[in-house]
């Protein structure tokens, strides 16, 4: 089965974080944006709401190529994740662009916890069909979706050409 994509503009991405906006209850001192892809989503939305505590976290989930089904069961690797001090006993903002699998946001949420730092999550595009966690899902999300976003970014990144003849 072909997996639909869809290739998202720079207007869409606007009215997605337009959208998110007004959902969020409460503050936040801050946000942990997941690398790479919630560094645009987030930085947006840290204009828009004003926050000046950014930090980031890069996690990865090695595994073995020929171990297809081992992948799903391999442990957060944290490439760099802000220290303790930084995240205990603030509310923090975690935003990543898309929940898939949910694995790599929801390492991320626990290791803020497990800080001391209070956390909710934020994603603009949340896929239920992909996610391994069926009992979770982000606290804030702008779209659900079953398609492979391309933001505009992705296609400045790898080359326009080339990845919108994927698309087609």
């Amino acid at each position: 089965m072909a997996i639909r994509r869809e290739l998202i503009t720079w207007g869409e991405v606007d009215r997605l974080i337009d959208h998110l906006l007004p959902q969020f209850r409460g503050e936040y001192d801050g946000m942990v944006l997941i690398t790479r892809g919630g560094i645009i989503p987030g930085g947006l939305l840290s204009e828009a709401m004003g926050l000046q505590i950014v930090l980031t976290a890069a996690v990865d989930f090695p595994f073995k190529a020929q171990q297809e089904a081992a992948k799903l069961l391999a442990w957060p690797q944290f490439i760099q994740f802000p220290d303790e001090d930084k995240l205990r006993g603030r509310k923090f903002l975690v935003v990543d662009d898309v929940w898939g699998s949910g694995r790599t946001i929801t390492a991320v949420r626990g290791k803020v916890e497990a800080s001391g730092g209070e956390v909710e999550t934020c994603v603009l595009h949340f896929n239920p069909s992909r996610s391994l966690l069926t009992q979770a899902q982000p606290s804030y999300f702008a779209a659900t979706t079953d398609a492979f976003i391309v933001y505009p970014w992705e296609v400045e990144r790898r080359g326009s050409q080339a990845l919108l003849n994927q698309l087609v």
